[in-house]
Parts: C-alpha cells; structure tokens; sequence
C-alpha cells in the first residue's frame, strides 16, 4: 500500500497533479449486482415494465455515470472517455435472480479510469431498481468492485476470484 497523495501539507483534500504522469491506454472493469424475485426477472427480460425497456435505460444510465463521475466524486480529474460499454447476464439462485452487470471504461490518458467503471456499474443497478421498485422495494444492490484494471504507473490488477 502506498501513501494516501490526495492530501497538501497542512494536512487538507487536494486534487493530485498529475500533469508528469505519462499518457498511456487505460481500461478499467468493474462489477455489480442488482437480486430480484422471479416476478421482476420475468417482466424485465419480456420488457413488460410500465416504464420501459429497463436494461436499455440501465446502458444508458450508466454511460452517463462514468461521463459525469468527476462531477460527483470531488478529488476525480475529468477523463476524456474513450468508450464506455456495459454488459449483463443472469444468475439463477434459490429462487431469485441476479442481475450481473459489468462496466468497462477505456481512455488514454495521464490518469485511470477505475472510479468511471465503478460508478458506471454502480448508478447502472440504481436506475434498475428505481425502474423496478414500484414492484418490489426489497430488490438488494449486491457488492460492488474492480474486476481488472490496466495502463498507468501502478501496472495491471485483476482480482482473484
């Protein structure tokens, strides 16, 4: 572990410089999960919620995320993204379903991008369950990770399942 950098010498939040940091390709993946009851499971994939198609309007959300995360998180650079694109699968398990969602941001630049998948992943499941929560106010937001990190001065990460 290395020191914390996001703080001046009076001790203080500051926004780290990193102006000699070198350009490189950045890609960051991480993870979340929204766990349904049947019901949901069943009306989301026969796109059968009153305020439509809720997986699109997840994509859509969440690539909005990553693009304002700066503006959310405060000691965040704003990133020139260079793609955004989120995924999903289900996973069956004892009689509910989880919704996976997996959010890979790209760029090139003098800073990564992790903080962008994360909150892309993140804000993804959010809209899942305001979409679906006149249903069910019981949905549970799973945990959520880094799955791999590449690019930048601290190298590659990929964690261990």
């Amino acid at each position: 572990m290395g020191e914390f950098t996001h703080f001046n010498h009076e001790g203080r939040a500051k926004m780290v410089d990193i102006s000699e940091k070198s350009e490189t390709v950045r890609i960051a993946v991480a993870q979340s999960s929204i766990k349904v009851r049947e019901e949901i499971y069943q009306k989301i994939t026969n796109l059968e919620i009153k305020k439509g198609d809720v997986l699109a309007v997840g994509q859509v959300a969440g690539i909005m995320a990553a693009k304002k995360t700066a503006d959310i998180i405060p000691m965040c650079h704003p990133i020139m993204l260079k793609g955004v694109d989120i995924l999903f699968r289900w996973e069956e398990e004892a009689g509910f379903f989880h919704l996976i969602i997996s959010a890979t941001v790209k760029t090139v630049g003098s800073t990564g991008v992790e903080m962008e998948a994360l909150t892309a992943a993140s804000v993804t499941a959010l809209t899942i369950y305001d979409m679906c929560k006149s249903m069910d106010k019981g949905m549970v937001i799973g945990h959520t990770y880094l799955v791999e990190k590449s690019g930048g001065k601290s190298g590659n990460y990929k964690r261990e399942q």
